[in-house]
């Protein structure tokens, strides 16, 4: 398990992480969610020791990391760092024999990738003439050639279409089936939320949210539900203790007050008529990293 325990950090008299600390755990993809200068970036670097941190500390398999242990991490930039004059299966191979592998090896997992990833035929190709997306492609080919035993991708997905995404979300879904854990931020809200198991919410230096998918929409889902009666809900309006926050006909979406209670609701509904539904409303992603924030 990667762990990350009380990291800050400052530049200048500008402190811009406070304490952060999270896990990431083995087989598991976890988002890393936070507004531009949120941290997300620096918390990153600071993994990976391109960053020094003033305090705390971040482990790998409860051990310190060291600079034998680095090597092992896959790391893809937001900023891309390839270079764009030299051959793509060239350039791979070669990230691949700087981790450590022999040429046989690295000319074999850079084949693998560039074929998992829809490259094969642009192998001998100079970078700079391929598409954005597919130089994104060769970018994460980079990041996994020496199969690390961490993956942290920082914006991974930036500038592929709908087909790449599912391309790459496959290569990188086997990492992890693999046992390795994968850190990975990026804006595109509605894709993290179907692909990872855990979130983090970083939010002006400080985690604001941690925990599974499912633990986060318990924690901020619990007041608003939503109902289907067989008359106009309008009435919902008249209860005391909620908000209708959504009103079409006989379906109404509603907030409770503090104190208020679902199931007083739901007995001032019964009372009126049938009620065909009555369900909590479970958050999207995107309405808990606002509220996180």
């Amino acid at each position: 398990m990667l762990t990350v325990t009380k990291i800050s950090r400052s530049f200048g008299d500008h402190q811009v992480l406070h304490d952060v600390s999270f896990d990431v755990r083995p087989g598991r993809m976890t988002g890393f969610l936070g507004a531009n200068g949120s941290g997300k970036t620096t918390t990153m670097r600071i993994v990976l020791g391109v960053l020094g941190a003033d305090g705390g500390t971040v482990g790998w398999r409860g051990e310190p990391i060291t600079p034998a242990t680095r090597p092992r991490f896959g790391y893809m930039p937001e900023e891309r760092g390839l270079y764009p004059k030299m051959g793509v299966a060239d350039q791979v191979t070669w990230l691949a024999r700087l981790h450590g592998l022999d040429r046989a090896a690295a000319r074999a997992n850079t084949d693998r990738l560039l074929d998992q990833l829809g490259l094969a035929d642009r192998a001998g190709d100079l970078l700079e003439s391929l598409s954005l997306g597919n130089q994104q492609r060769v970018q994460i080919a980079a990041a996994l050639v020496h199969e690390p035993d961490v993956l942290i991708l920082d914006e991974p997905f930036s500038g592929l279409d709908p087909l790449a995404v599912e391309v790459v979300l496959e290569v990188v879904r086997g990492h992890a089936a693999r046992g390795v854990p994968v850190l990975f931020s990026s804006h595109q809200l509605a894709l993290v939320e179907q692909l990872c198991d855990d979130v983090v919410i970083i939010s002006d230096g400080r985690v604001t949210a941690h925990g599974t998918r499912d633990e986060l929409r318990t924690r901020y889902g619990t007041s608003r539900f939503e109902v289907v009666v067989d008359t106009d809900a309008g009435w919902l309006r008249d209860v005391p203790g909620i908000r209708v926050v959504e009103l079409d006909g006989p379906r109404a979406v509603f907030e409770l007050d503090d104190g208020a209670r679902d199931q007083d609701v739901l007995r001032t509904a019964l009372d009126r008529g049938a009620v065909r539904s009555f369900t909590p409303v479970v958050p999207t992603l995107d309405e808990i990293f606002k509220e996180a924030s």
